[in-house]
């Protein structure tokens, strides 16, 4: 899913094509895009866009007359421009909707057959409020913000950094990133941890996300974004699984769960304990390795 980084690039390059141009009309292949009925889709179209916010990891294109066009991607969502504008829809059985505008079109894209992305369209500022989770700006944060949203309720560090209503625009990939560089366990508990590790959080998350906010800046230059994706190689543990560890060359392991998992560097991160996965320490019970030497030790053996 497009975090922080993703959804301000985005951002920054709509900013550069669309602001004060008029769109010009919609097209859509999926009914199921469209989430709301009050206001119609219909009512943007001859109207100029005259800001663009990030709510979250949502977003929010403001049009005259106060009205909001918000945008989620969600998984596999991507948005893609053109100067040219086209009849048709790009991206064959995954383009979902094209937005005209008088200088190009804005296509919406995504991948698979669970089709998540939606679209709401509101008016004025109470309107636009319903689609904002609330989540502290973690570049506008200060220390004393964080720790009170940090530990306002007793969760996962995992949990806690990737809940909207707490923390804004962080994800599932950042959130493994943030947590490598503080060098803290996924799964520690957040009002456990003491003021340094609190204030170590805080400024790895702050650096986390300011560095790669200017790392996608500058792979995008003054293109449209191309290369939107949670896995990256310069990543230390994010999708980097039986890889080694940048920092200390122990290979990163990973925690299972639904569709998500979260890799962590056991060395760096558990003090050299394995974090039990739901699914396959279960299933091997006694035989599930406890620490990395164990797990060496079996790999040996």
């Amino acid at each position: 899913m497009p975090e922080l980084p993703d959804i301000t690039v985005y951002i920054e390059a709509l900013e550069r094509r669309i602001l004060d141009a008029k769109l010009t009309g919609v097209r859509r292949n999926s009914p199921f895009l469209l989430r709301t009925v009050e206001p119609p889709l219909s009512a943007l179209e001859g109207k100029r866009v005259q800001e663009l916010r990030r709510l979250g990891k949502r977003i929010a294109f403001g049009f005259e007359d106060e009205l909001w066009l918000v945008l989620h991607l969600m998984i596999a969502g991507r948005l893609q421009w053109s100067d040219e504008i086209e009849g048709k829809i790009p991206g064959g059985k995954n383009g979902l909707a094209a937005f005209d505008f008088e200088c190009g079109t804005l296509s919406l894209t995504e991948a698979g057959s669970k089709k998540r992305a939606s679209l709401h369209v509101t008016q004025g500022d109470d309107g636009i409020s319903v689609y904002n989770p609330g989540g502290l700006e973690i570049a506008e944060a200060s220390l004393a913000e964080f720790t009170q949203a940090l530990t306002l309720e007793n969760h996962t560090l995992k949990r806690s950094l990737t809940d909207p209503h707490f923390f804004s625009g962080i994800g599932n990939a950042y959130s493994d990133e943030i947590l490598h560089r503080a060098k803290l366990s996924p799964i520690a508990m957040s009002q456990k941890l003491t003021p340094d590790e609190i204030a170590t959080l805080f400024e790895m998350t702050k650096a986390v996300m300011a560095e790669w906010c200017e790392r996608l800046r500058a792979e995008a230059g003054n293109d449209f974004p191309k290369k939107v994706t949670a896995f990256r190689d310069e990543m230390a543990v994010h999708g980097k699984f039986g890889k080694p560890c940048p920092v200390c060359g122990t290979d990163v392991q990973r925690i299972r769960y639904a569709s998500n998992e979260t890799n962590y560097c056991p060395r760096c991160q558990t003090g050299g304990k394995l974090l039990a996965d739901r699914s396959l320490s279960r299933l091997l019970k006694k035989d599930w390795p406890r620490t990395v030497e164990e797990l060496e030790q079996r790999r040996a053996g």
